[in-house]
């Protein structure tokens, strides 16, 4: 017992490596509350079908779970890959010399991009790093170094977003000033330090949700929330780095946009009828396993209607509550926006 206890304690500390961002819906201010709920049911294979900024299937790793993953941005599915189903892969010195020095000759981003997100000498670096991994021998050395090319993409965008163009928003601080090679290097050294040997057997998927058919003890949804006053569209915020992730293959590119973003992906949760109907394909589908359900109290469907819904699939379902900020940026009108407060619900069907 005091084993197993020590090696929880273990895994708990390793979370404090997790290398978070501002990514839209993340869960990393509400985990340890969200834990306080699910650590009560008896699971030890976990399915987060959302992942999205992936804190919630890391803290699951971090707790011993079998973990499996899914997200339909393929920027959250290499992180997944980097550091949750990557038990002990890590990039080199030699590697990172090669992905920052090796010349080549790409210039796609440094003239589709120009003077939109970053310098010409950072657009330059990003071209040659995401052509040099394209060359590294191992798969979760790439979904690394993607991931490690993300993270500093958004830690020096103002906001983190790429909805505008420019530097509105700069607020001065150190990350605004770095270069991205500064970021890169760091993010290199931040990616390596969260990959950790778990016994358990973890994976990870870039799929719809429906199209996968997983068998766990545990379903955690975390689906987009869905509001008739503000969009939950993933893709128009962070377009340049999804895309980035998928050199722009198969995407296409909107060039009538100030942003060149590329047409959205389509999704379920983008209109009040299909956001009704998908929850109730996926509570059917999931019928066999304990659900659990992250949403807010300001979406639709209303917690009532969603505890009418689950209600159909589980004979018992309960609601936790749990207080919430969000505060999309540091800008002075949303700082105190009594708007941004709000009820975090965790529907839990047996």
């Amino acid at each position: 017992m005091i084993k197993q206890q020590l090696e929880i304690e273990i895994f708990s500390d390793q979370f404090n490596s997790f290398p978070g961002t501002r990514y839209m819906g993340s869960k990393n201010k509400i985990i340890k509350e969200i834990w306080e709920i699910l650590k009560c049911y008896n699971f030890q294979t976990f399915y987060d079908a959302f992942a999205g900024s992936n804190t919630v299937g890391y803290f699951m790793k971090c707790q011993g779970k079998e973990v499996i993953t899914n997200d339909f941005m393929s920027m959250s599915y290499h992180m997944s890959k980097a550091i949750i189903e990557n038990n002990n892969i890590k990039i080199n010195d030699k590697e990172l010399e090669f992905l920052i020095e090796h010349e080549n000759n790409a210039d796609f981003i440094t003239q589709k991009f120009k003077g939109l997100y970053f310098s010409d000498f950072d657009n330059q670096f990003l071209d040659r790093v995401r052509s040099n991994i394209e060359s590294l021998d191992n798969e979760y050395k790439k979904s690394i170094a993607l991931s490690a090319l993300i993270r500093s993409c958004v830690k020096k965008r103002p906001r983190g977003i790429f909805t505008f163009v420019g530097q509105r928003y700069n607020d001065g601080r150190q990350d605004m000033k770095s270069s991205l090679k500064e970021h890169f290097i760091n993010n290199i050294e931040i990616f390596n330090s969260a990959v950790f040997e778990s016994d358990s057997n973890c994976n990870s998927y870039n799929s719809s949700t429906q199209s996968l058919d997983i068998n766990v003890d545990l379903v955690y949804l975390d689906p987009p929330y869905y509001s008739p006053n503000s969009d939950n569209d993933y893709v128009r915020r962070y377009h340049f780095v999804e895309g980035l992730v998928r050199n722009w293959n198969g995407l296409e590119i909107q060039e009538n946009t100030i942003t060149k973003k590329f047409k959205s992906y389509k999704s379920p949760f983008s209109n009040r009828l299909e956001t009704y109907s998908e929850f109730d394909k996926l509570f059917d589908k999931f019928k066999s396993s304990i659900i659990a359900v992250s949403y807010s109290s300001n979406s639709l469907p209303t917690k009532n209607e969603i505890i009418e819904m689950l209600g159909k699939y589980k004979s018992k379902v309960t609601v936790f509550e749990i207080d919430h900020v969000y505060s999309f940026g540091t800008q002075a009108h949303k700082i105190g926006n009594v708007n941004n407060r709000v009820k975090e619900y965790i529907f839990i069907g047996e």
